[in-house]
């Protein structure tokens, strides 16, 4: 996992503005390439012993920036060839063709025999702005290097990788390391651009952070950093009421469900959780749990009289409770009652080809939606690439959208937006969501507004996963929040 502890992310146009508002403040295009190639140099160095190493060079600034590290590379006394995928005279941009002409050592031509050698692979061919599939000699070469089991370095993304979307074009190589500049973009953090980044690295190449005010990204890397000054930290004031009263809603079919969202809601700290369930069911949810309150209830209408107590502030909806008409109900009343709603599961599935009703219920107040994409695909007609859904879905349901998967996007109607890095693939594993779901409902109950409470929870979660390892169950998430917590209360950031 990337080390980095920046957390903007800027798109494509963004770093090209970057690069434009540097260069006004004096610093050449030619001065900010020689940077990063000495970076991208400098990262191999530490991870390699000297070898052969073959620089595949592409015919834009990304090769401009190969021939830099191959410079600095042959400098330091190491076997270099470079093979360029366009000659001298087709390089696109000025600085590049006077980096590529400052290269003395060996050349070959862009083959699949230039990297018969090599026991270091630089993928130097295309950048993050690229749009079109990876084709030709092009994708020859890179599917040779991939083949060959050598190790590869991706200067700024792996050749293929759509900077914006993570979305490969083509073909992309799988690199050990991608060295890339200033700020990560989208593609790093996406799937499948992510697992094809290996781990990431990013190099300071003389544009500084003041560039920000200028661009004003919106969307970042999920870390403590964006949303811990808004976590509601216990005072030696509080009491159980004023640290929020969540309400669950638990299913009859599925009672397990609630169960891991009430535990959630409870270790997250909030300071009273009652689930409400069909008489029939109650005692399952306070078998192992008798601090969790349960009311009963058989219909919409007794659900609604359970919300007259204006302490009960946050509601969730969906884990176990079934598609039907009661549910689709709960959801309305709800809402009408004004208060804070986390719908998951069945909460939205029941709104399947009626999603316009829901978005006109939700539509002012706080409401973070959080499907998976079989979900997400029931409740939107929305095409594109995964970052642009979330971004759109946030703005037409007027809500805070976490669009789950191991890249989960977190997205609100304002246009800000997270990408959660830190989830480990064993929390693919029933019932996580509904942790997550009862994390953020708890946190929203302590007062926490709801994009922050759902990136605090998202990270949350993932990081209990994390620390855990292999051998998670959704179970375990639970139990393991305290822990993360701790840490977190004992960090720089308290």
């Amino acid at each position: 996992m990337s080390q980095i502890i920046s957390p903007e992310i800027l798109t494509i146009s963004q770093m090209y503005a970057a690069d434009e508002v540097a260069i006004s403040n004096g610093v050449s295009g030619y001065d900010l390439m020689e940077a990063a190639g000495a970076s991208v140099a400098r990262e191999i160095q530490k991870r390699w012993a000297s070898r052969p190493v073959t620089v595949l060079c592409g015919p834009g600034n990304n090769g401009g920036d190969g021939f830099v590290v191959g410079r600095y590379l042959l400098s330091a006394g190491w076997d270099v060839t470079i093979a360029h995928l366009s000659t001298q005279e087709d390089i696109s941009g000025k600085d590049a063709e006077r980096h590529a002409k400052h290269w003395t050592g060996e050349a070959k031509p862009f083959t699949i025999q230039a990297l018969a050698d090599a026991e270091l692979i630089v993928d130097a061919v295309f950048g993050a702005g690229l749009t079109r599939p990876v084709e030709g000699i092009a994708r020859e070469v890179l599917t040779a290097a991939v083949k060959s089991g050598v190790p590869i370095v991706a200067v700024d993304i792996p050749s293929g990788v759509n900077g914006d979307t993570g979305i490969v074009l083509g073909m992309a190589p799988r690199a050990e390391l991608t060295v890339t500049f200033f700020r990560r973009k989208p593609g790093h953090l996406l799937l499948p651009g992510r697992a094809h980044s290996g781990e990431t690295v990013l190099a300071d190449i003389g544009i500084t952070s003041e560039v920000l005010e200028t661009i004003k990204p919106m969307l970042n890397a999920n870390s403590p950093c964006l949303w811990f000054d808004l976590f509601p930290v216990p005072q030696p004031e509080d009491h159980k009421h004023t640290r929020g009263h969540a309400l669950i809603v638990g299913g009859t079919l599925m009672p397990g469900a609630g169960r891991l969202a009430a535990a959630g809601a409870r270790r997250i700290g909030a300071g009273v959780v009652t689930v409400l369930a069909d008489p029939e069911v109650l005692n399952i949810f306070t078998q192992d749990a008798p601090g969790l309150l349960t009311l009963p209830f058989r219909n919409s209408r007794e659900f609604d009289e359970h919300l007259d107590d204006p302490r009960k502030n946050a509601v969730l909806i969906g884990p176990g409770a079934g598609v039907n008409r009661t549910t689709h109900e709960m959801v309305q009343i709800a809402a009408r009652r004004q208060k804070q709603l986390v719908l998951d599961a069945d909460g939205l599935t029941v709104f399947s080809g009626d999603s316009a009703s829901l978005f006109e219920a939700i539509s002012d107040i706080p409401c973070v939606l959080t499907p998976h994409e079989g979900e997400f695909s029931k409740i939107f007609r929305i095409p594109g690439d995964k970052l642009s859904r979330a971004k759109n879905a946030a703005l037409q349901s007027r809500s805070v959208v976490v669009l789950k998967g191991s890249d989960t996007i977190i997205a609100a109607p304002d246009g800000r937006t997270v990408i959660n890095e830190n989830a480990p693939a064993i929390l693919a594993t029933a019932g996580s969501g509904d942790v997550l779901a009862g994390s953020i409902v708890g946190l929203m109950a302590q007062g926490m507004p709801a994009f922050e409470a759902a990136c605090a929870a998202t990270w949350i979660n993932a990081d209990v996963a994390t620390r855990h390892g292999p051998g998670l169950i959704a179970e375990d998430l639970p139990r393991g929040i305290p822990l993360s917590l701790r840490e977190l209360m004992l960090s720089d950031l308290a």
